[in-house]
């Protein structure tokens, strides 16, 4: 992290730090000040999102590869816990590494063999992927058919039971603050920087020796981490899950909250998935039509930021408008920088 801070000036450093402080500040203010569980779940819900649309932005937005199928990982991590506590009488809390391994099984049991495929030919494959978990998960005995698993316990960390969905909107906001700072860590590291030189050009990459099909596999399994552990905590929440909540349209919904927020942003991953849970429940209003009227926003947002609502970079460039930014001062390089980081772009630090 301190390398990361000699990139950029001091003031832009402040106003990236106040953003994120901020941002938890009202993370953990909003079920205190909005009183309505109904909001309360939605909340939760939209946390779930977040860690699922920040797993599927190492696998679309850092290195390039096309993935319709991520729902399917979220589907193991649900079910595994799901069938351990329900079935067997593990605890949910023994059940989630259990369930991230498993995830992590199911990537590399795909991604050996197809992820030396590129653009629409790997969509088919996660698709199929996709399609097949669920397959699975409303035909085997062990998963409970259709009918899916039920009679799921809560959540107990030292003694404490998560019965609440105040109680779960504070664990998915555990859950993504830490899936942040692992990606923030990630994407500025050696492996980060490899990954986006697959994304924007996999045959310079592979000449430059960079080992693209290892690298791939790294951000594919990454990926399949973040939704297990989303599906782990979705599970006792819901304290039932079905084959339903698995499929197709949950992928989709997904890559539709990565790229609305922005392709390769952590900002954008979280607000796109806000947008995509908030806006339906805002619409309620106008019953049937409310997801007409919310397709149509929608299409006006890629309208007029075709590249996302916060681009890779963008925040950087938004904070830097912010009155408190300092202005460039005597001995300051380009933009207000410090003049030894005239040779890094500002975006290789923003969030």
């Amino acid at each position: 992290m301190s390398t990361a801070r000699t990139w950029i000036n001091p003031a832009r450093w402040r106003s990236q730090k106040l953003a994120v402080a901020l941002a938890v500040l009202a993370g953990v203010l909003f079920p205190i000040v909005v009183h309505s569980q109904y909001w309360i779940t939605i909340g939760y819900q939209t946390g779930m999102l977040m860690t699922l649309a920040l797993g599927l932005n190492i696998v679309v937005g850092y290195a390039g590869l096309l993935d319709l199928g991520f729902a399917a990982f979220f589907a193991i991590g649900a079910y595994t816990t799901g069938i351990l506590s329900a079935h067997d009488g593990w605890s949910v809390l023994a059940t989630i590494p259990v369930g991230i391994l498993v995830a992590i099984g199911g990537a590399i049991f795909v991604g050996v063999p197809t992820l030396r495929l590129r653009s629409d030919y790997l969509a088919v494959v996660t698709l199929g992927f996709g399609e097949i978990v669920q397959a699975f998960a409303n035909n085997l005995t062990v998963t409970g058919g259709a009918a899916g698993v039920y009679g799921i316990p809560p959540l107990e960390i030292f003694g404490y039971q998560f019965l609440t969905a105040k109680s779960y909107y504070y664990a998915f906001l555990v859950l993504v603050l830490i899936c942040v700072a692992i990606t923030f860590r990630i994407r500025h590291s050696r492996l980060g920087r490899a990954w986006l030189c697959i994304r924007e050009d996999e045959d310079a990459a592979q000449a430059m020796g960079i080992k693209t099909y290892r690298y791939k596999l790294y951000a594919y399994t990454g990926g399949a981490v973040f939704g297990a552990a989303a599906g782990s905590l979705f599970a006792p929440a819901l304290t039932a899950i079905s084959p339903t909540s698995f499929g197709f349209p949950e992928s989709l919904l997904i890559l539709m909250a990565v790229a609305i927020g922005g392709m390769g942003s952590i900002w954008g991953a979280l607000l796109g998935a806000t947008v995509v849970e908030v806006l339906p429940e805002v619409f309620r209003s106008f019953s049937q039509a409310r997801f007409l009227v919310f397709g149509v926003v929608l299409i006006a947002m890629m309208m007029l930021r075709p590249h996302g609502l916060i681009p890779e970079g963008g925040i950087a460039d938004l904070l830097n408008r912010l009155p408190f930014r300092r202005a460039a001062r005597p001995g300051d390089g380009l933009d207000g920088d410090a003049p030894h980081a005239t040779s890094t772009p500002v975006d290789e630090v923003a969030l």
